[in-house]
């Protein structure tokens, strides 16, 4: 069994907090999510399944290898496979997070293959932007039970498309990333905000 340190017991108690502001905002009903985070060695910190992100505790959260193996007997996220691709696409992060809130789920229902965001302000909360003046695409990708598929696709799209911010899972939720959970914190609300503008703004339209 390997030792948890005290670098996995702060990015426990990151996610831990985490998962109680996203709660807190509706965004990961009953027992949905997940969330991750990289340790210097590689390993990573990654909730348990079946665990309700608001009530989360140290226990809650397990170290498995970059693989996806569990380190610690415990058993993790059946989509731990869509964290442990991201981590090795893209070094610089440390961080995952996915939610599973109305907004992703209604927009992926409204849009049905991309979420075009443009010309919004809060769109320089994600990083490497700096401007309003952007146009960010956020994929949906059909939900599938099998996850090695699921992640495939994803992989694709990343190698055809380039880097991105975030995708959704379509009538599932949504995944984004960054380089610390505070960093992929900011993603996830600013996501959230303008999913929210999109669906008003375009359901408005339809209706």
């Amino acid at each position: 069994m390997t030792l948890k340190t005290d670098e996995f017991y702060s990015k426990a108690d990151a996610l831990i907090a985490a998962g109680r502001f996203i709660d807190s905002k509706g965004w990961v009903p009953a027992t949905s999510g997940n969330f991750s985070a990289r340790l210097a060695d590689g390993n990573i910190a990654i909730t348990v399944s079946g665990r309700h992100k608001g009530h989360l505790q140290r226990d809650d959260i397990m170290l498995i290898d970059a693989n996806g193996q569990s380190l610690d007997g415990k058993k993790p996220s059946a989509e731990t496979l869509l964290h442990t691709s991201l981590y090795r696409r893209y070094p610089h992060i440390q961080a995952v997070l996915h939610p599973h809130s109305i907004n992703a789920t209604l927009a992926a229902r409204l849009f049905k293959h991309e979420i075009v965001l443009e010309d919004y302000e809060l769109l320089k909360a994600l990083v490497g932007i700096d401007t309003h003046e952007t146009r960010v695409t956020i994929p949906i990708f059909p939900n599938d039970q099998d996850i090695q598929r699921l992640a495939a696709v994803v992989e694709d799209y990343l190698d055809q498309h380039g880097d991105i911010h975030a995708y959704v899972i379509a009538g599932h939720g949504f995944y984004t990333w960054g380089a610390s959970v505070a960093d992929t914190l900011r993603h996830l609300e600013a996501l959230e905000f303008l999913f929210d503008c999109e669906i008003r703004l375009h359901g408005v339209k339809k209706a």
